[in-house]
């Protein structure tokens, strides 16, 4: 695999016409990082297969690390098998400073749970993660008894966690407008509480597969979560953390996107390996919108594979994509080649992410030549009559950005993308990958 830090600059990709041939994905981060931090709250050892190789599973391991986890990598050549030894819910370092990147997966659990440790510890992050809110879970674990701290700008990181408060609180709150992560960071602390608990949903809940994902991996650690109707979950007295002994990471849904759309528009077919219909994670619904766009797809238990009839164009689409935001920047570039005007709709958490993504999608659309009209939560795209040749994709050190906008070289024409190495935040060999399916 290429390492992306000795990528120059900027790449340069050449007009391309045709997609075919058949990947394997890397390790989900969503799951990858869920899946340390549970492997280390258990007392066992759990054996993590496929786990993600990238900056942000990076920032996770290095700060478990940090907190006194044992973490073995068997085999120093690949990142298929780490051996987590768990802490029992009691992580043995009381005081520590923790780098987290831009990495939301790493610093938003890691929060819950250290706010519910009786230790000293500071998070803090780049630029960006500073601009990122975090305050509508600290306001949730406060309730709780957590003592955290903001050092610099309320709401947002850094902050400074002390040992919490003796607490009875049986019930809290925790907005799901926001993000979808402030809700899964709380429910895979809870346990830690070591009494029935139940978290309240104030607001609109979003990106409700990413909290089907955070069920989903609790079970399989032990804890059974009861869904009331997405408006509340409670977790029974006495619950714990078990090691499943071995897990394997699924492929990463998001990233399957880009291979996708490249089947799509590349006549394909395009196969991706890790993910299928037996898939915990929501992104595998790109599919789906996929195909209302004309696309064939085929699906096996971990597998997806996109084509596009010779001759036929993609449709435009109106639809609603809060169920699957990372996916649905793939849509907006589709756009670009799609008969009609599409509109997504429900995006307003792309706001929050690793970049303003409504903002920076309508700007880089823009150099293509699309007419874009950006909402508070809506992108609506009018492809033009012909692509912009030679745009240089400004990426906001945003690996999505970079990975979707890849895809306009399948549209017959140049296309550059500036700092190709933010693509190491989730998928290292992004480009190499792609290069092998398309021409």
């Amino acid at each position: 695999m290429s390492d992306p830090r000795h990528y120059p600059a900027q790449i340069s990709l050449p007009p391309a016409s045709q997609a075919r041939g058949e990947m394997r994905l890397p390790g989900s981060k969503s799951i990858s990082n869920r899946t340390l931090l549970l492997a280390a709250l258990c007392d066992d050892t759990t054996s993590v297969h496929n786990l993600l190789a990238s900056d942000d599973t990076d920032v996770m391991l290095a700060a478990l690390a940090a907190l006194g986890v044992k973490i073995d990598k068997p085999d120093a050549d690949t990142y298929l098998a780490y051996e987590v030894q768990g802490c029992g819910g009691n992580f043995p370092v009381k005081q520590a400073a923790l780098f987290m990147g831009n990495a939301g997966t790493a610093i938003r659990p890691l929060t819950a749970a250290l706010a519910l440790q009786q230790g000293h510890y500071t998070l803090d992050g780049v630029a960006r993660m500073r601009e990122r809110p975090i305050g509508d879970l600290v306001e949730g674990l406060a309730a709780l008894g957590a003592d955290i701290r903001y050092l610099q700008n309320p709401g947002y990181p850094p902050l400074q966690i002390h040992p919490m408060t003796a607490s009875t609180v049986d019930r809290v709150s925790v907005r799901g407008d926001v993000s979808s992560q402030f809700l899964s960071a709380m429910l895979m602390a809870l346990p830690l509480c070591r009494r029935a608990m139940m978290v309240e949903v104030s607001g609109e809940l979003i990106s409700k597969p990413y909290v089907d994902i955070t069920l989903n991996l609790m079970a399989r650690f032990g804890i059974n979560v009861k869904r009331h109707d997405w408006r509340a979950f409670s977790i029974d007295a006495g619950a714990q953390y078990f090691s499943p002994g071995v897990i394997h990471v699924e492929g990463d849904a998001s990233s399957a996107s880009y291979f996708l759309a490249a089947g799509a528009l590349g006549g394909g077919p395009v196969r991706v390996r890790g993910v299928g219909r037996a898939s915990i994670q929501g992104d595998v619904q790109f599919a789906d919108a996929l195909a209302l766009m004309g696309a064939t797809i085929s699906m096996g238990e971990d597998w997806i594979e996109a084509s596009l009839p010779a001759g036929q164009k993609l449709r435009a689409i109106d639809a609603d994509f809060n169920h699957i935001p990372d996916a649905a920047m793939t849509i907006a570039v589709l756009a670009l080649f799609a008969e009609g005007v599409t509109t997504l709709r429900n995006i307003a958490s792309w706001r929050v992410k690793e970049t303003d993504r409504l903002t920076a999608m309508a700007t880089e659309l823009r150099k293509l030549g699309a007419l874009v009209e950006e909402g508070a939560d809506t992108l609506r795209i009018t492809p033009p009559a012909e692509l912009t040749p030679n745009a240089v994709i400004h990426t906001y050190d945003d690996h999505r950005m970079a990975m979707c906008f890849s895809l306009v070289c399948l549209g017959r024409v140049p296309v550059t993308i500036d700092d190709p190495k933010c693509v190491a935040k989730t998928f290292p060999g992004y480009f190499e990958a792609l290069q092998g399916v398309v021409s």
